[in-house]
């Protein structure tokens, strides 16, 4: 495993079928592959494409490609060799969530992204080779219209009783003891174990920072046994090709879903009483006001990922599902669009537009999909309207100006966002 030569995308690929063949090998050798300038310039890579803020020392990659990307990659190497690094507090941000709710995120300095980066590298592949089918959570090949796509069939295959799982403050109750006895399990390779014991303590001494490159495998590694539980109870309750127990989680936020006939009560009851086990296990609580048990056969709805699951009539007459964007998820939109558009009451309409059309571009691309179309013709009506607004106003006239400006120069010749097609996830 310490073969200098070999390159990452190769290293990968051999440790991932290493860690598929044989789920009891435990990897050494790995730190010396994590301080290789190979992966430290992927690292560096992929931190800039995803273009986060600065972290607490205000170090920004336009200032770091001014001082020149090889001499950060350099120190950075120098250091993780003779193990004098040491990582920097993650600088905190609160972002507004639902409900004048607030999302606490540890941002980490670049160059500890560069390093988390290139932890994260290493170990990937032999998590990955343990995950289960059930979770998506920020995992190679996989995205949340995948997990959104496997619920919806689910309910359509019968499996009317949900558990709506809530678990309260996950990221940041996350116990580390645990968490590295669980990465030992698979890691014999004491340098990377203090590196990343280094990174854990860096954002306190309990959690993992949202916004840490590391930890979204991290929280996967630490509920892996959640879904191993889930897994177990489908294959033991399996007749032929048929299921009668479905789940999917992405990081934090899991579903399960239970078969509607009144044999599988006891399943249901037995899933629920196995998942606070668990989860007593791992010292994670279990939010009881919001976690519910829904049944879907008496017309109740349950939330994941931003979705509403219903289960109605089709056309045809035989069950479906519904799955549309919640309406708080619409109403936050607006009220994002509304400060746009108030603060810049003054500025030229392109200006605006040049504003608003990526935040519309990503909330429409998430949602585009399942039965978005009632949700994505309010939206569009809206947004426009405010737009005829604002020109209106501009020439200190009322109304929305119908026969001043056509729709196809609103949306071709002024170039307000205009593709609110939904699409159906294709696996």
């Amino acid at each position: 495993m310490t073969k200098a030569s070999i390159s990452l995308q190769d290293l990968r690929r051999k440790i991932y079928l290493k860690a598929k063949s044989d789920k009891t090998w435990r990897f050494w050798g790995l730190y010396v592959h994590v301080c290789k300038m190979e992966t430290l310039k992927t690292a560096y890579r992929d931190a800039k494409e995803n273009n986060g803020a600065p972290g607490i020392d205000g170090v920004t990659f336009e200032d770091i490609e001014r001082a020149g990307v090889g001499v950060l990659l350099r120190q950075i190497r120098n250091e993780l060799v003779s193990e004098t690094y040491r990582p920097m507090r993650n600088r905190i941000k609160e972002i507004p969530k639902d409900k004048d709710r607030v999302r606490v995120l540890g941002i980490p300095a670049i160059r500890d992204r560069v390093v988390q980066g290139g932890l994260k590298l290493i170990l990937e592949p032999i998590f990955e080779a343990d995950f289960q089918e059930g979770s998506y959570g920020y995992r190679p090949k996989r995205s949340a219209h995948a997990a959104v796509d496997r619920v919806a069939e689910a309910v359509v295959k019968s499996k009317t009783r949900v558990i709506d799982l809530d678990l309260r403050a996950y990221f940041d109750n996350v116990r580390h003891d645990i968490l590295l006895r669980k990465v030992a399990e698979r890691v014999n390779d004491e340098k990377v174990m203090r590196l990343l014991k280094l990174i854990l303590k860096a954002s306190g001494k309990r959690g993992v920072p949202q916004g840490g490159v590391v930890s979204p495998l991290l929280s996967n590694i630490y509920l892996n046994e959640v879904d191993k539980m889930l897994e177990r109870a489908k294959d033991v309750t399996r007749h032929g090709r048929f299921t009668y127990i479905e789940y999917a989680r992405f990081a934090d936020d899991l579903v399960i879903l239970v078969d509607g006939f009144r044999k599988w009560e006891w399943l249901l009851k037995a899933a629920y009483k196995r998942l606070v086990q668990e989860f007593e296990k791992l010292d994670v609580q279990m939010n009881q006001e919001k976690t519910r048990i829904v049944d879907l056969t008496r017309h109740e709805t349950f939330g994941f990922l931003g979705f509403e699951y219903r289960r109605v009539r089709t056309r045809r007459g035989v069950w479906g599902v519904r799955v549309t964007p919640k309406t708080e998820k619409r109403t936050a939109l607006i009220r994002e669009l509304k400060e746009v558009f108030r603060r810049h009451q003054s500025q030229p309409v392109d200006r605006v537009i040049y504003l608003i059309n990526p935040i519309l571009r990503g909330w429409v691309n998430y949602f585009r999909v399942g039965n978005s179309s009632k949700c994505f013709g309010y939206i569009k009506d809206w947004v426009e309207k405010k737009i005829r607004r604002h020109l209106m106003r501009a020439r200190k006239r009322r109304g929305f100006g119908w026969n001043r400006w056509s729709r196809a120069w609103i949306y071709e010749t002024l170039g307000l966002f205009n593709d609110y097609g939904v699409r159906h996830y294709k696996a």
